[in-house]
């Protein structure tokens, strides 16, 4: 079968790149995606998904229906990048793919989308459902795609991932966790104008000392605490100052209990009183999706894994093994603070077993000089591929690829 696979994607490794290199060409910072989400439903079609369609969020689905009702996989990669930078144009060198999202994570989405074309050009028959979701608003929505496919378009479809593999980047590590973090507003109200200022300072003072004290760390931690420069505005009669801060969220940290000690913390230095209020909580938003959909996001990702035993994790590491990929099992460093992947949405708030591999390196995401290596991408349709058909595929045992 692996021979199959391997002869095969050979043959697709050019469309495979184009694609690649199309979808980096093509703009989609975050909420305005709607250019890119063309593209790939026009290649989904193409290749042959049974089902290609956009749900009311704006994300592109393909499905490829097994024998079966079940098993599903859900193979994900988000459509939008954060904002681009400057001096890095999309270009080709040197066996690099340039340009801002090309490791997180349209290197990835192009090597989930040629999974169904290396399906479908292979013949190799499916037990379970395939579905490929290139998702909005990821990077700024934190996640509303995915979570629209989740409650409502998959519902729509009778289908349920039984378990799910993200396309963010991983170096074609096989990635099964990592921490989380929130964005929270600490909020300083007052009718008097100067006794806001001051409770703001020794907040801010106070704060701002515990990052320092905690921020000096080697070059290869990740950072754990910022605290950003208050905002003042006036509301009516009163004066307010929002302080905003972004925390990470270790394993088994609860989101509400750092906000209660982050409460208890700003009000051991005010000590409560001269008509001032101080309110910590986490920030939210309304965002509206490209197609106008709007909704309001909560600015926390929390802390996420699997267990390195479970079914999903030990056959994806033996179809990588038996394919002769290399298996490399790690988590998400997130070096820096507000990234993430889709995982703590689909393990935490839905309870689908989720591991990440991708071409791209973490390393690079959001880099200014963002790139994929090309030979990854194609390694990844081989990699993902060989998982896919080992989670939901029928045994062919014995075939060869002169047989096909």
């Amino acid at each position: 079968m692996y021979s199959i696979l391997k002869n095969k994607n050979e043959g697709l490794k050019q469309n495979t790149l184009a694609f690649a290199e199309e979808l980096v060409r093509v703009p989609s910072v975050t909420l305005n995606e709607a250019k890119i989400a063309g593209l790939v439903e026009a290649k989904m079609r193409e290749i042959g998904y049974d089902k290609v369609f956009r749900d009311e969020a704006g994300n592109v689905v393909g499905v490829m229906l097994g024998r079966e009702a079940e098993p599903t996989v859900l193979l994900n990669s988000h459509l939008d990048t954060v904002a681009s930078p400057e001096g890095n144009p999309p270009r080709l060198e040197n066996g690099r793919l340039y340009g801002t999202g090309a490791a997180d994570c349209k290197g990835g989405l192009a090597a989930q989308v040629f999974t169904g074309a290396l399906l479908r050009r292979s013949l190799l028959p499916l037990r379970g459902n395939l579905v490929v979701a290139a998702t909005v608003a990821e990077e700024n929505g934190r996640s509303t795609g995915v979570r629209v496919l989740m409650e409502r378009t998959l519902p729509l479809l009778g289908m349920k991932p039984t378990f799910a593999i993200l396309g963010e980047p991983t170096g074609l590590g096989l990635y099964y966790g990592h921490d989380g973090w929130m964005e929270i507003d600490v909020v300083v109200e007052g009718a008097n104008p100067f006794h806001v200022d001051d409770v703001t300072k020794a907040i801010y003072d106070d704060f701002g000392a515990n990052r320092q004290r905690r921020g000096v760390r080697p070059a290869h931690e990740p950072e754990t605490l910022a605290v950003r420069k208050p905002r003042f505005e006036t509301v009516g009669d009163f004066r307010r100052a929002t302080i905003p801060m972004t925390r990470r969220l270790g394993f088994g940290e609860d989101a509400g209990s750092v906000v209660n000690q982050l409460q208890h913390d700003a009000e051991m230095v005010y000590q409560s009183g001269g008509g001032v209020a101080v309110e910590v909580a986490v920030r939210k938003e309304t965002k509206r999706m490209y197609n106008g959909m709007a909704t309001t996001v909560q600015h926390i990702t929390h802390a996420w894994a699997i267990d390195p035993f479970h079914p999903l994790f030990s056959r994806a590491c033996q179809s990588l093994a038996a394919s002769d990929c290399e298996v490399r099992p790690a988590k998400w460093q997130l070096g820096r603070l507000g990234m993430g992947t889709a995982g703590s949405v689909l393990v935490k708030e839905f309870n689908v077993p989720t591991i990440g591999y991708g071409p791209g390196g973490e390393a690079q995401a959001h880099a200014a000089d963002e790139y994929v290596e090309t030979a990854k991408i194609t390694e990844a349709v081989y990699g993902t591929t060989a998982m896919v058909h080992g989670l939901i595929g029928i045994p062919v045992c014995g075939w060869t690829s002169d047989e096909i």
